[in-house]
């Protein structure tokens, strides 16, 4: 079994918490550490428990919080080389007294009983990638944080049980919103952020056979509602998928679970 909550979901921080068997994962925290502790905590977690974390990125919403969980807890941060550039860059302790794993962002590597499968994506940071955790038959596709889909990405989520994907904003409300040019640009571009058609267009290409749990994650808040996110998926799907949950940034999503 692999289940999997998330503990903030949007641009004011992003953690999501994983247990496959033994071993408990966090991809990324953006959330101060005293409030990432609590949520932990409140998802009936010790956070003393917690194996890795693995880091998508260098920006804030990510990263924040990731080296002082590490310190806290003796977690291991797994992180590409180009993020970890960019983190020394902004300061050279930054990463002092905590273990660190440098990824290449095309291989595989083991953490307790997890495979984790790292892929680049198209986004606006150093060396950006996303994950699929694999435990046993299992898989959960994890994918925000990129202004395009690509072919690499698209095979690298087939085939999923469980997939937390970006739904970031509807391109019209971004349009008429009240955010500067240069922002509205930088979100909706190659390097931005996943508009809703393609997500949901994303959705319509891979095999959904085996997906238990699908979940709208990194909305905008000023950009999106959920009506916006069930609109594009209807448009594309006939039938939403029948386990689907949106993320919240205060809440993120409870625990759910895939089973083989």
């Amino acid at each position: 079994m692999i289940r999997f909550t998330s503990l903030g979901s949007g641009s004011e921080g992003n953690a999501l918490l994983i247990e496959a068997g033994s071993t408990r994962l966090l991809i990324d925290c953006g959330l101060p550490v005293r409030q990432a502790l609590a949520r932990i905590e409140a998802r009936g977690v010790d956070p003393m428990g917690l194996d890795a974390i693995l880091v998508t990125h260098e920006h804030g919403d990510h990263i924040g919080g990731v080296m002082a969980l590490a310190r806290k807890t003796g977690a291991t941060v797994y992180l590409t080389r180009g993020t970890h550039a960019a983190v020394h860059m902004r300061s050279v302790d930054a990463c002092r007294e905590v273990a660190l794993r440098i990824i290449d962002s095309h291989a595989s590597f083991e953490v307790g009983s997890v495979e984790v499968q790292p892929f680049p994506v198209p986004h606006d940071a150093r060396e950006p990638v996303q994950y699929v955790v694999v435990h046993g038959a299992l898989r959960l596709g994890v994918l925000t944080d990129l202004g395009m889909l690509t072919p690499h990405v698209e095979r690298s989520l087939q085939d999923c049980d469980g997939l937390v994907l970006e739904f970031n904003h509807d391109p019209d409300l971004l349009a008429a919103s009240s955010y500067p040019d240069s922002l509205k640009q930088r979100i909706a571009g190659r390097y931005g952020h996943l508009c809703n058609r393609d997500a949901a267009g994303l959705l319509g290409r891979l095999n959904l056979n085996r997906l238990q749990h699908v979940v709208a994650a990194h909305l905008s808040q000023s950009n999106n509602t959920e009506a916006h996110v069930l609109a594009a998926i209807h448009e594309v799907l006939s039938d939403v998928p029948p386990s689907f949950y949106v993320a919240s940034q205060q809440d993120g999503f409870d625990w759910l679970e895939l089973h083989a």
